[in-house]
């Protein structure tokens, strides 16, 4: 049986009743911009693509309910109308991994199509991207982009001719590896793993006994390992870890928090070969470090002697996927105090890094497995600790109500200084210092993201793990991160930090000479945070489930 669709003008027959149009664009038609981050659950917005011009979520959609109709992915858009959207995001800094923007520059399409290509409001942006997911930017650029897709024109100049390899060597910093910043990114064309993998590949994905169910196709892997639907759950998200006892004058509990990449982790292999990396075109904020797929590739495909796909599902990825390890801290106003924190490598050492004067234990968890490679572990906590102590150490008590007290200033391990405040519209005024901007578009993009990981990790980022330690919040709109309608705008004070290596005869830096770049929106993830604590009071469990909209 095979269905007839209209795709990106071109009328193709396509098998398969009873696939999802997602499985034959990418699967039948080697559509590689329509992205699968969460399928078949339909909450993530990266496989959007037009039908009829409407835009529609394809992982959930029966490619017999779009039979004769016309479907347009992002490769079927005019070439004038693709350039613009590129150009604007790329200078916008509204793309960082590329992975969701297809989707959303197609659904944004639609809403300027809709409004005649009149510039639509915020409020207008804000619902369209309620279907989707942007772990990066932090929402801000991606508005931001719209407006520069009105004048699109002068923006594919000014685009083409930036530095791309110095924005590429920014966000590489930024991204903890190597990441391509160009016009083709945010079209999706950033090199992911799944992407590159050979027509005819076998898939592998996890089965339920700890190893790997095999098919020729993905759909065949999943029927093989009784893959179950993603679900939220009734369980309440709670501080796995007590306070320790003492009388502290400053209490911090965070719970398990998903990483929540875009890209599920994925590698493909050829036999003999070397597999391809999960990292593809971004590091995932650390957490895809420790992938098994790439040794799963390797494995599989001298064992089948056939290129092999390894896919993880986003079920797989948070029930099996590393979270920053949860703590509980007591700390005084002099800087001393205890910490209890999952047992995780390294992650003593990175809370003292920030913290010399607390005292750390670390304890054992019933739960998913914890990394101090996911984004600032451990350091940040501490940041935000000793951050708030010093912008009150002389002030009213540190808890209970809104703080009056200077920016959170923090000091990253690696020296980059971040400065954050809450201001009374909510507005989020972030500074960074991090050695030579390299290119300030892609450090703005950045930090802006993180100020939106800080403020969901602060306010509503949260997952249930049971008792037995499995994970039961799968889906993504369960992991509590702040949507568009919700996020505050940011605005970024980039100090273009001089001074090269101190002298040896004076010990002064030299003001012309550029500091070497390092990272920097770590730094502002970890004042951010603590800005916004303070902002709300320091209540003492994280999330606060309070959202920054209804504080000011």
């Amino acid at each position: 049986m095979t269905v007839s669709l209209t795709v990106n003008g071109d009328v193709v027959e396509v098998a398969d009743e009873s696939a999802s149009l997602l499985a034959v664009l990418r699967g039948q038609l080697g559509l590689t911009s329509v992205k699968d981050g969460c399928s078949p659950q339909g909450q993530c917005g990266c496989c959007t693509v037009l039908v009829d011009g409407a835009a529609r979520v394809a992982c959930v959609t029966p490619v017999r309910r779009v039979r004769d109709r016309s479907i347009t992915t992002v490769e079927g858009l005019d070439d004038e109308t693709r350039e613009a959207w590129a150009a604007a995001f790329c200078a916008a800094g509204a793309s960082q991994c590329g992975f969701c923007t297809p989707g959303i520059i197609l659904r944004l399409d639609a809403l300027l199509v809709k409004g005649d290509g009149a510039s639509p409001s915020r409020d207008q942006v804000d619902r369209a991207l309620a279907a989707h997911l942007c772990r990066c930017t932090g929402w801000n650029t991606i508005a931001d982009a719209v407006e520069a897709r009105i004048g699109a024109g002068a923006e594919i100049g000014a685009a083409s001719s930036r530095d791309f390899d110095a924005a590429s060597e920014r966000a590489t910093i930024e991204g903890h590896a190597p990441q391509r910043v160009d016009l083709t990114v945010p079209l999706g064309q950033g090199g992911f793993a799944d992407d590159g993998a050979p027509a005819g590949a076998l898939v592998a994905v996890p089965d339920a006994a700890g190893g790997w169910a095999v098919g020729e196709t993905l759909a065949g892997a999943r029927l093989a390992a009784g893959k179950v639907q993603g679900r939220r759950t009734t369980v309440d998200a709670r501080p796995p870890i007590e306070v320790p006892a003492g009388d502290w004058d400053l209490v911090l509990q965070t719970s398990w928090v998903e990483p929540a990449y875009l890209e599920t982790d994925a590698s493909w292999c050829e036999p003999g070969g070397e597999p391809s990396t999960p990292l593809a075109n971004g590091g995932a904020f650390g957490a895809k470090v420790s992938s098994p797929v790439q040794a799963a590739a390797r494995m599989l495909a001298d064992e089948h002697g056939r290129a092999v796909r390894v896919l993880l599902s986003r079920e797989d990825v948070v029930r099996l996927g590393p979270k920053r390890p949860p703590l509980a801290a007591g700390v005084r106003r002099d800087g001393t105090g205890v910490v209890h924190v999952a047992r995780t490598a390294g992650i003593s050492d990175a809370i003292r890094a920030c913290a010399p004067g607390l005292e750390v234990h670390e304890v054992d968890l019933v739960g998913p497995p914890t990394d101090v490679g996911v984004r600032a572990a451990g350091w940040a906590e501490a940041a935000v600790l000793t951050s708030v102590l010093e912008a009150q150490r002389e002030g009213a008590p540190l808890g209970g109500q809104a703080l009056d007290a200077g920016p959170a200033i923090v000091r990253a391990p690696n020296g980059a200084r971040a400065e954050a405040s809450v201001r009374a519209d909510g507005t989020i005024a972030v500074r960074v210092a991090c050695g030579d901007p390299l290119d300030e578009v892609v450090l703005r993009s950045y930090c802006i993201g993180a100020a939106h990981m800080a403020l969901s990790w602060v306010t509503s980022e949260a997952i249930a793990v049971d008792a037995e330690g499995a994970v039961q919040d799968l889906t993504i709109r369960s992991f509590g991160i702040v949507r568009a309608s919700d996020m505050p705008r940011v605005e970024v004070t980039i100090d273009a930090d001089g001074g090269g290596p101190a002298s040896a005869a004076t010990g002064s830096r030299d003001p012309l000479v550029p500091a070497p770049p390092v990272n920097g929106s770590d730094a502002v993830f970890a004042a951010v945070a603590a800005a916004v604590w303070m902002h709300q009071g320091c209540p003492p469990v994280w999330p606060t489930s309070v959202p920054l909209s209804r504080i000011t």
